[in-house]
């Protein structure tokens, strides 16, 4: 079964709880963006992701803003599942943005990357990484794949649409071309179920998007 959960933040506490039991061999997590345990490569990571793919689940996460790009990009690229994966250790995968994984016979659509609120402070301390933002390369790949795909049953992002953020309170100044994007698809392309984790909210959208925190939720096609 196919399960998805918001931003870990690289949080231990977050690896012990008890809704992650319940997954089995087979099974598959999707993690919306902001893993977190992709950072500074310090021996306490290390050990948490040595962890974390030992599990009998897979986890497959997409970046968010408070990932270390160039640091997952230092992990080989391989095909896995019909599309493009970095293995990290284990069963933890890192999905490239704009790949399309089949998972338990769904098409799943993946794309990382967003805006950071904290830019300025993180710019200081030097944990800002411009990579965050996906090229408009990449978007433009990403919708090629989406448009000949002739459709996906879920979407994973860390970023909502521009229309999706700014419905649920967000800052209408903050307009970005990933956002920009994420509308086209939004209103164009064909799609299940849309989940995303930036909002640090637990909320389902209907009729077809769910923001995610915390909570572990089944994957439902709608």
């Amino acid at each position: 079964m196919i399960y998805v959960t918001g931003d870990l933040h690289g949080d231990p506490a977050r690896l012990s709880d008890k809704a992650l039991r319940r997954l089995k061999k087979g099974d598959t997590l999707l993690v919306c963006g902001d893993f977190g345990f992709v950072w500074d490569g310090s021996p306490a990571e290390l050990k948490l992701r040595r962890k974390i793919g030992k599990q009998k689940y897979t986890t497959i996460f997409v970046d968010g803003t408070h990932d270390n790009l160039p640091m997952l990009r230092e992990f080989p690229e391989e095909e896995y599942a019909g599309g493009t994966v970095r293995r990290i250790e284990g069963n933890l995968l890192y999905a490239e943005r704009g790949t399309i994984l089949t998972l338990e016979g769904k098409k799943v659509f993946f794309l990382g990357g967003g805006v950071s609120e904290d830019m300025d402070e993180r710019l200081e301390s030097g944990t800002w990484h411009s990579e965050e933002m996906p090229t408009a390369e990449e978007l433009a790949a990403a919708e090629e794949r989406l448009t000949q795909s002739g459709g996906v049953d879920f979407i994973i992002t860390h970023q909502p649409s521009d229309r999706m953020r700014i419905f649920l309170g967000g800052d209408r100044t903050e307009i970005s071309p990933l956002g920009a994007f994420l509308d086209r698809v939004e209103q164009e392309m064909q799609f299940g179920s849309w989940y995303f984790g930036r909002l640090h909210k637990d909320k389902k959208i209907p009729p077809r998007q769910q923001a995610v925190f915390r909570e572990v939720v089944p994957a439902e096609q709608r």
